[in-house]
């Protein structure tokens, strides 16, 4: 419970300040969304990544379970919403809350907290793969005006450049000019509560209550996803540790983050938000139960 406590509750502290301002003031979520995918999230990703450090073998087969992962859950989740005739703003919110998985501010000190450094040092790799996916695919899958006006979109974010940046600095072992380190981290520091901060806002203009499109989300991103996970990761040849955190991390609640690119890039910001909430408050019960099935 400690360990729950210690991810999930500055999560909501911070969040219930989004709400407090959004109540008292009048702000513009556009304008956040846009700030964070232009400034923040670039030089959180840059800053992680460059200070990773990836053991080759076991970063390979832990990426190639995450993309296969994703890959079934996008199909999943593309098949609900048209066998149940969503709208596209509903399909893109379900799609967007089922493969958006909390594997950053959550998941990372999770894993250290439930499995030790050798747990953190799988669940970077993993977070690696879902900053990769999130600047490339994930802006073309949202987008849905086609591959090549979402590619030249994506092309666009710097994300995806901090992301190359990160990469290659960390494979040549490369260090950021002293000046250039500090502005990134600084940024950096801010992603997480300004997408804390949008949750809140987005919140307090939102009736909370939840409905089916929210347990859906909720139940494909707890449920499905870590069954999901475990079988693929085992097909990968995974065992032990490393298939433990691949399943970990697929079982976190949907990602703060999702609201931020949902915002900009279009969908249901109202469910969206809801099943943030209904999925991380879930997950205070169903994160023990995949830490103990999942134990090897």
């Amino acid at each position: 419970m400690g360990i729950l406590i210690s991810a999930i509750l500055p999560i909501g502290l911070v969040a219930l300040v989004g709400v407090w301002v959004g109540r008292e003031f009048t702000v513009e979520r556009q304008t956040l969304a846009r700030l964070s995918i232009y400034a923040l999230v670039p030089a959180l990703v840059l800053s992680s990544l460059a200070q990773t450090t990836l053991a080759l073998g076991n970063a390979i087969s832990i990426l190639t379970a995450f993309l296969l992962h994703t890959g079934l859950l996008y199909l999943l989740a593309l098949t609900l919403g048209r066998c149940l005739q969503f709208s596209p703003d509903e399909k893109k919110s379900l799609i967007a809350t089922t493969i958006f998985a909390n594997v950053g501010n959550m998941g990372l000190p999770f894993v250290l907290f439930s499995l030790g450094e050798a747990g953190l040092e799988r669940a970077i790799v993993y977070l690696v793969g879902s900053s990769l996916m999130t600047a490339s695919v994930f802006p073309i899958v949202l987008k849905g005006e086609g591959v090549l006006k979402g590619l030249r979109y994506t092309l666009g974010l710097p994300v995806l450049w901090a992301a190359i940046a990160g990469i290659f600095l960390q494979g040549t072992g490369t260090l950021m000019p002293l000046p250039l380190e500090r502005a990134v981290t600084l940024l950096s520091d801010g992603a997480i509560p300004v997408a804390l901060l949008m949750l809140g806002i987005q919140l307090s203009e939102t009736p909370f209550v939840f409905g089916r499109h929210e347990l859906m989300g909720a139940g494909l991103r707890l449920v499905v996803s870590p069954v999901l996970a475990f079988n693929i990761a085992s097909l990968v040849g995974l065992s032990g540790i490393d298939r433990q955190v691949v399943v970990l991390q697929a079982a976190m609640p949907v990602a703060v983050n999702s609201l931020i690119w949902v915002t900009e890039l279009g969908g249901d910001t109202v469910r969206v938000a809801r099943t943030i909430v209904l999925s991380t408050l879930l997950s205070l019960g169903t994160l023990p139960l995949v830490l103990w099935l999942s134990s090897p």
